[in-house]
């Protein structure tokens, strides 16, 4: 019987120009069509196009393809939107959050398997093409087992493609069972080591794997293995005695030696000429510029999921969530919107945590000149992650203030910017609250104060819904490389490494006395991967490796007073996404008329807090999938 392979949603235009194909031209327009494996398998350019579908199906925690939402939990943001009012208002996720679809997971890992086979088959590709497919087709199977033990723990795992033979009727042969959690990372990074050198050490290869790409992964799989090994003993109960959950003890060190040894190939400079992006004079730009850069300047970058506008593949992240001011489609804008809990945990530039002072000793209102003072000398990355109130964007300001404040604490404001009223000793009616909010209950407009910065495009047309944006979602990059390898050497007891390497992504954000290697503490660690990476997708498996997610989300709601205390701290409460309101002090005549205080809200909307059981560190399997295979064990605690 010959074998068909079936392309569609591909990345590719096939036609007959070879395999030269430019980063820019890889992952763009969708044909549709059926080859024959033997066809497909004998010209780079057709293998290509099923790599490019192969490439497209990757799973990300958090992504822009995926939506706004995949970012809007876990109290480091608040989603203004009336659809996912549930988010702050449940108490507690169910066993099902974050697990992948299985039956559609082992369909891919079957197409993933019979890629790879077919290319090792191949006798019409050349030696280097051949190579190199194999290479990428077996960084994809690693990278995905990699996104499925984060969620599940062990899984099956299968290397072979799995054919039912009806005849037979016999499907004991493709029921696996779980294999042992720390199989499956080990796995991931013998793959990594086994690919590296088939695949190009070129910094400006982003959307195909490459050296650096297979790198970084390995690094970040051992991290969490490490992670899950050593810090495993503060949660005994989330384990099962057959290894698929719980990673023993004894292999941390093991673990933290390779994720060591795998980044620091990455940093010097065996995979190419990484490094961190410093480009603009601005440090808070220039962060935020280091997430819509595309071109050649870019060398942090080490792998992405690209988008191209025109070309079929685009995101809707900045129509969903710019400001609502500047939105292109007025109905459709400021959902996602971070939290002060985020906001606070961004240091100031002498290296001390400290909340936003909104009042003195006394507690009385402290007056700010502008809207955006309160917020200075801190950590650029702050203001290169979210934008505060006075905040610039197509070149316009952001304009966030809840209301006009009276000495006497009476606040005037309304429903909406446009609904005027005359302030008092006045009959002329004014806006007494921001155009982008913020007000209680409005959505579409920032209920924290806040709007998100990362990811969001400035480009004409970006927020519109018949265009959309093709900012590139990036997965893997050196800046968490450097964290990784400063986290491994910590763990290793080597503070001095440790410092060296977390100094310099400091250094960027402009934290530039850097941190002595006694100032190297888990904390800190914890921290800098915070702020760092915010709303990339770590924040969430990052306090889940730690085993401190059932710390941080204990279900109780959040005080002002845990707002601002404790901040710096790996265990702080998170519970609860509180806002920061700026008012416009009303007092005509008298020396602060004009100027801005600010207080600490709870948006009225947030009626739970987030409550993280020890069940939810590893997703449900569901009941389906024991039925057709019974070799498949539960998850512990559910």
């Amino acid at each position: 019987m010959k074998k068909y392979i079936s392309i569609i949603s591909l990345a590719l235009v096939v036609i007959a120009t070879g395999c030269s194909k430019t980063d820019d031209e890889f992952l763009d327009i969708p044909p549709t069509s059926v080859i024959p494996a033997d066809v497909a398998f004998s010209d780079p350019a057709l293998v290509l196009a099923v790599l490019g579908d192969l490439y497209n199906r990757q799973l990300d925690f958090s992504s822009l393809d995926g939506g706004w939402s995949t970012f809007a939990d876990f109290s480091e943001s608040f989603p203004s939107d009336a659809d996912s009012k549930y988010i702050v208002q449940r108490t507690g996720w169910g066993y099902g959050e974050w697990q992948v679809n299985w039956f559609d997971s082992y369909a891919y890992i079957k197409d993933l398997n019979l890629f790879i086979q077919r290319d090792s088959a191949s006798t019409e590709l050349s030696a280097g093409d051949k190579a190199r497919f194999m290479a990428e087709g077996r960084f994809l199977r690693a990278n995905f087992y990699f996104e499925m033990v984060k969620r599940m723990g062990g899984v099956p795992l299968v290397l072979q493609p799995l054919i039912y033979d009806p005849a037979k009727g016999d499907v004991s042969s493709l029921q696996y069972p779980r294999a042992k959690e720390s199989d499956i990372y080990d796995f991931v990074i013998s793959e990594a080591e086994a690919i590296k050198n088939d695949l190009p050490a070129d910094v400006n290869e982003k959307s195909r794997a490459t050296k650096a790409a297979a790198l970084a992964m390995e690094s970040r799989a051992a991290l969490y293995a490490g992670s899950i090994a050593k810090y495993g003993k503060n949660t005994p109960q989330v384990s099962l005695p057959g290894g698929e959950v719980g990673i023993a003890a004894d292999k941390a060190d093991d673990y933290y030696k390779i994720a060591l040894d795998a980044a620091q190939e990455i940093i010097n400079g065996s995979a190419g000429s990484y490094k961190l992006y410093e480009v603009l004079p601005n440090l808070s730009d220039n962060f935020a510029s280091l997430f819509l850069d595309k071109t050649s300047v870019n060398q942090e970058a080490i792998f992405i999921e690209d988008f191209k506008a025109n070309g079929g593949k685009t995101h809707g992240f900045t129509t969903n969530d710019q400001p609502f001011s500047f939105s292109d489609e007025g109905d459709d804008a400021g959902r996602l919107n971070p939290s002060l809990n985020l906001v606070e945990s961004f240091e100031k530039l002498d290296n001390t945590f400290a909340p936003l002072t909104t009042t003195d000793a006394s507690g009385n209102p402290i007056f700010y000149d502008t809207v955006y003072d309160i917020f200075a000398g801190r950590d650029a990355r702050l203001l290169g992650t979210v934008m505060i109130p006075g905040a610039i964007f197509k070149a316009n300001k952001v304009d966030i203030w809840a209301g006009y404040i009276q000495p006497n604490g009476n606040i005037i404001s309304s429903d909406n910017a446009v609904n005027t009223k005359p302030l008092p000793g006045t009959d002329v009616a004014v806006q007494v609250v921001g155009k982008d909010g913020p007000i209680n209950g409005l959505v579409l407009r920032t209920q924290t104060g806040f709007y998100i910065r990362k990811w969001l495009d400035p480009t004409v047309g970006s927020g519109r819904r018949g265009r959309g944006s093709d900012v590139a979602f990036i997965r893997y990059r050196y800046a968490e490389v450097l964290l990784n390898a400063a986290e491994a050497a910590f763990e290793l007891g080597d503070k001095t490494t440790a410092a060296g390497y977390m100094n310099q992504v400091r250094a960027r954000a402009g934290l530039t006395t850097p941190l002595a290697p006694g100032e190297i503490t888990f904390d800190r660690i914890v921290h800098e991967r915070r702020v760092e990476l915010a709303f990339e997708g770590h924040y969430f498996y990052d306090m889940k490796r730690w085993r401190l997610a059932h710390q941080v989300w204990n279900g109780s709601p959040m005080s002002k007073n845990d707002l601002v205390s404790n901040i710096g701290s790996a265990t702080k409460k998170n519970t609860q996404p509180w806002g920061l309101w700026p008012y416009k002090y009303y007092n005509p005549g008298g020396a602060n008329n004009g100027k801005w205080i600010f207080k600490e809200t709870l948006p009225s909307t947030v009626t739970g807090s987030n409550l993280f059981q020890l069940g939810n560190y590893y997703s449900r399997i569901n009941d389906d999938v024991i039925a057709a295979n019974p070799k498949i064990v539960r998850q512990p605690n559910q």
